[in-house]
């Protein structure tokens, strides 16, 4: 796809409450490449937590909203392979057989993945400004099983000249997040996520970056409690990008 002239932005629920400087520095890193950034004040959360609970009328509710929301013609940049995931893979089939079949299939084909919008449509080619620095990545299972995108964010990093990015053991394994599982499944989840903090911190890096706030969510707390002075501070990939490549 040649680059686009503008793009809608989906801010997500996580973004918007808990991480909103990683959504100002991905608008950032879009209107930096010349790209009128669209944010419709009409989205709303993208409706996984009450698909993946089984509540497909509730979902369509909400879903609903950004079929209204992303109208246009044009790509939706997402910085969240999760919630991209939903938009991109989910909606085609939580409306299939309805009258908004065709309206989701048509959203569907627009939307990407931050990074892989960076990385494939765009080929980001930034100037690293940051002083050397060990960055460890988390891959969310969005990311590598769903939207197969967990490569552009690796791709990206290593664009980045003073940066060392280093894989954890296990990597391929779950963080233990995994949206509503973590509330279902509370003993096994934290299990899960202390097993992948515990290899996180054992790389030695100072920063942990991953494509999704959930995961980052869930391993930042994880660290904090198991290595509360030694462990990798934690960043969405947005701000570390946007970090090392603007001019101050």
């Amino acid at each position: 796809m040649p680059k686009p002239d503008s793009v809608y932005f989906f801010g997500t629920c996580l973004i918007d409450l808990v991480m909103p400087l990683a959504g100002l520095a991905a608008m950032r890193l879009l209107q930096r490449e010349g790209i009128e950034v669209i944010y419709p004040q009409g989205q709303t959360c993208c409706g996984q937590p009450a698909y993946n609970s089984g509540y497909d009328a509730e979902a369509r509710a909400v879903a609903r909203c950004q079929l209204d929301a992303l109208s246009r013609d044009i790509p939706v940049v997402v910085p969240s392979a999760s919630c991209a995931g939903m938009l991109k893979v989910q909606y085609p089939k939580l409306f299939a057989g309805t009258p908004d079949q065709a309206r989701a299939e048509r959203l569907a084909a627009r939307v990407y993945e931050l990074t892989d919008f960076l990385a494939r449509v765009l080929d980001w080619r930034p100037v690293d400004r940051g002083e050397p620095l060990k960055v460890v990545l988390h891959h969310s299972c969005s990311a590598r099983r769903e939207m197969g995108v967990a490569e552009a964010a690796t791709d990206l990093l290593s664009r980045l000249a003073h940066l060392e990015t280093v894989e954890p053991d296990h990597a391929h394994e779950c963080c233990g997040f995994g949206g509503t599982f973590a509330v279902k499944q509370p003993e096994i989840s934290a299990a899960m996520a202390a097993d992948k903090a515990d290899a996180l911190a054992a790389t030695g890096a100072q920063v942990l970056v991953s494509q999704d706030c959930g995961c980052l969510l869930n391993l930042g707390g994880t660290l904090a409690r198991r290595f509360p002075d030694a462990g990798p501070r934690v960043q969405h990939i947005a701000e570390l990008l946007w970090e090392r490549t603007h001019e101050s």
